[in-house]
């Protein structure tokens, strides 16, 4: 580097101010007051030395306190922005894993609010004036709901498979149905699962067809238990057999072993008034004879994430006294969230529950919701939008009911300029951001997810974007 050069850098270094100085400019004291003085003096200082470090390397920066200041800006801002937040579903997949599954009922957020702003007897028997069992919670409710023995709540459906594996097969086998060794999201598999169980896996049958007989050639001294899990994501058609489930039952009782089924989405109401004809229940389950089976709390049931565990007293009371319950057992708000969720069902109350009024939603009440905010958004956006009302059907999502689409009014968006993917983008970054999804070169909204107070946000983000033609 020539001496010249070598001058040049040292101008721009010294373009860079103090610290101290950055700290005195009018817009840091508002950052100040809100984040504390150490917070962006540790910003400000790796906005500098960053600055410093490209200056020395060459790189041109033609307004350096401007520079400086957007930088920072961006970090304090990032730093003030929760990770987790709130966004507008507008994909039309009700039970959406990537974007938190079941919204919770106004009663199960204002238990939330109620329990975890106080103190609460989560284990102090108030009766007794001694110490409780946090399991207690919500047991009474599952029992009347689901006329069931006993119940038992630990942190997700995972977790429950862990637990009543271990407790109930831990070295020795367990019987499943090759076409049942599922895979649940996140690439978690069956198999690996009841490996960390230290229960044994014995394959039956085949992908396609499993027989009854299948299971009982499969029965040995070793076997503990028989598991029948419940088709997530998919389904299995054509040329397939799978014995009932309460010949399953049957079979394993004659040779005084249990049946567990893991339901996946643990449906308590019967959704065939909406389209959706083969979704099991929990009441048929245990209706069947199962002696112990396992659901999620945030898929159809509509609560928070948990997994729930019914079945035999002796048994629930078993995976009870595990001390993997240590491990998988719930917090106090998802107790209390979920125990609010319940008392609906059974008060029959359960259009109070955000998934099944959106699943209940009819086609035409949704036509017409579109065809409002299609005049809307023309009257706001003119001509920036190429606007057209088309048919679609939205899915529960979760793993529930894979096959099955319910009819709705998607909106479907082009804009003057912008293409499919930079309007998605620009959606997606508006605050709260609005997910949605592209189908030939169109981006797509269904309002069967979006709450009708939603909407007003989506067209006025909407409208911001229209005039962005440069």
């Amino acid at each position: 580097m020539t001496e010249k050069a070598d001058q040049g850098v040292v101008e721009r270094l010294r373009a860079i101010p103090s610290v101290e100085s950055i700290l005195r400019w009018p817009w840091v004291a508002p950052w100040i007051e809100r984040l504390g003085r150490a917070v962006v003096v540790r910003e400000v200082r790796t906005v500098a030395e960053a600055l410093r470090r490209e200056l020395r390397a060459g790189q041109f920066v033609e307004d350096v306190p401007r520079e400086i200041e957007q930088r920072v800006r961006g970090r304090l801002e990032a730093l003030e922005r929760p990770s987790l937040r709130r966004v507008i579903n507008a994909t039309g997949v009700i039970l959406h894993t990537n974007l938190g599954r079941a919204p919770l009922s106004t009663a199960a957020l204002q238990a939330i609010e109620r329990i975890g702003a106080a103190y609460s007897n989560l284990e102090y028997d108030l009766a007794r004036g001694e110490r409780g069992r946090r399991e207690a919670h919500c047991q009474e409710a599952l029992r009347r709901l689901l006329d069931v023995e006993a119940a038992l709540v630990v942190n997700n459906n995972a977790a429950a498979v862990l637990l009543v594996l271990n407790t109930l097969a831990e070295g020795g086998e367990v019987l499943v149905s090759r076409g049942e060794l599922i895979e649940i999201g996140g690439a978690f598999r069956l198999p690996e699962i009841m490996a960390k169980s230290g229960a044994i896996l014995r394959e039956v049958g085949t992908t396609n067809r499993t027989r009854l007989d299948d299971y009982e050639r499969a029965i040995t001294e070793r076997a503990r238990l028989i598991l029948r899990a419940h088709w997530s994501n998919f389904r299995i058609v054509g040329f397939t057999e799978r014995p009932a489930l309460r010949d399953l039952v049957a079979l394993a009782h004659r040779h005084g072993l249990p049946c567990y089924e893991d339901l996946g989405s643990g449906c308590f109401v019967d959704l065939k008034p909406w389209g959706i004809p083969d979704e099991p229940t929990v009441a048929h389950s245990l209706a069947e004879g199962v002696d112990v089976c396992s659901f999620s709390g945030d898929k159809l049931l509509g609560g928070p994430q948990a997994g729930i565990i019914v079945g035999r007293a002796t048994i629930i009371e078993r995976l009870a006294r595990n001390p993997l319950m240590r491990v998988v057992r719930p917090d106090k708000l998802t107790l209390a969230a979920l125990e609010a969720t319940l008392r609906a069902y059974l008060a029959g109350r359960i259009e109070e529950i955000p998934v099944l009024r959106m699943i209940a939603l009819t086609p035409e009440y949704l036509r017409r919701r579109a065809r409002s905010f299609a005049r809307r958004l023309r009257r706001t956006c003119g001509e920036a939008f190429h606007l057209r009302l088309r048919d679609g059907l939205s899915v529960i999502g979760g793993g529930s009911a894979p096959e099955v689409g319910l009819r709705t009014t998607l909106v479907a968006l082009r804009h003057e300029r912008l293409s499919a993917h930079e309007l998605e983008t620009r959606l997606r970054a508006a605050d709260p951001p609005i997910i949605a999804r592209i189908e030939q070169d169109e981006v797509l909204l269904d309002l069967r997810t979006v709450a009708p107070e939603e909407e007003r946000f989506i067209l006025q983000t909407l409208s911001a974007i229209a005039p962005s033609i440069e």
